[in-house]
């Protein structure tokens, strides 16, 4: 049974940081691309940022150089780094394992006060 189990959502202050973590199971994690997407109350689900299998990466222009995805194989885990948080920032955090998987982890709540 393949499971994403995401963690580290939490409140936190503008220009705070939080580290997400979504740990994997049931999947051999390490040949799967792996992405986190966010949901905005009343917006549409957006990709934030992706790593390949091979540890590729790539983001959405308005957290480049604030975001850092990373993964473990070893742990089966990804994880996103935010820095210099915005209140804009705030939603729900998904965890994706892409295709041809394409499965959604539950979601984190990050709500960034000003």
């Amino acid at each position: 049974q393949v499971q994403l189990v995401e963690s580290g959502g939490d409140l936190v202050q503008a220009g705070g940081s939080l580290r997400l973590s979504c740990a994997a199971s049931g999947i051999t994690f390490r040949i799967y691309a792996m992405s986190w997407y966010r949901q905005a109350p009343g917006k549409q689900r957006e990709l934030v940022a992706t790593i390949t299998s091979g540890g590729s990466t790539n983001y959405k222009d308005s957290v480049k150089g604030r975001f850092t995805i990373s993964r473990d194989n070893a742990k089966n885990t990804v994880h996103l780094q935010m820095n210099s948080l915005k209140p804009e920032d705030t939603a729900v955090y998904y965890c994706h394992a892409d295709s041809p998987l394409n499965y959604w982890g539950q979601g984190t709540q990050v709500t960034v006060s000003s």
